[in-house]
């Protein structure tokens, strides 16, 4: 399987960058319906553009050195929706969604799609979604193609598998949002202090 790179921009194309020899193979593509990516697109103002019909979120999920930010870092920003939750990184010059993080530790991005320029055939060049997540949070019905998309605690065990794999191989350096010493490239604010 050819692996391709994949253009990473921000809506405005201040903030620009590259995801290294893709393919489905690669990564892993799910679509998202918790709570806290809801909760991430209304934060930006841009639910319509980021979540589906039914409120999910179309992510590529890859190793962090396979992304690289070539421009606007600047503008590049985190939140964190509670202290221990997600890093959720974004772009404050015109609020696009990048992509999600553990801590600097763990080797795993998830990226976006509105952050991929993957133009108008993503199944081509990240391949197909595997599963649909967290279904039971979606805000409208699922179709009936999408309830048959993948199993998500077969989706689990291939992503635990390839964490495990990048890890060993040390593909959680270098993250373009933590530095060498894994203090994330922007302060996070947290949305939501634990009382």
């Amino acid at each position: 399987m050819s692996t391709h790179n994949i253009p990473l921009r921000c809506r405005c194309g201040e903030v620009r960058g590259t995801a290294l020899d893709v393919n489905g193979g690669v990564g892993n593509r799910v679509v998202c319906y918790c709570h806290d990516c809801q909760a991430f697109a209304r934060h930006l103002g841009r639910s319509s553009a980021i979540l589906n019909p039914q409120g999910g979120t179309d992510i590529f999920q890859l190793p962090p050195n396979a992304v690289v930010l070539t421009n606007g870092l600047d503008k590049v920003r985190c939140l964190r929706l509670t202290s221990g939750g997600m890093h959720r990184w974004y772009t404050d010059c015109c609020q696009t969604p990048i992509g999600n993080t553990l801590t600097a530790g763990w080797p795993f991005v998830g990226l976006i799609h509105s952050f991929i320029a993957a133009g108008s055939q993503p199944d081509a060049l990240l391949g197909p979604v595997r599963a649909h997540i967290n279904t039971q949070h979606a805000t409208g019905e699922l179709t009936d193609a999408q309830k048959k998309v993948g199993n998500p605690p077969t989706m689990l065990l291939r992503l635990m598998y390839k964490m495990l794999m990048w890890k060993w191989q040390g593909r959680q350096k270098p993250s373009p949002f933590f530095t060498g010493k894994g203090i994330p490239l922007s302060e996070p604010k947290v949305l939501q202090v634990d009382q």
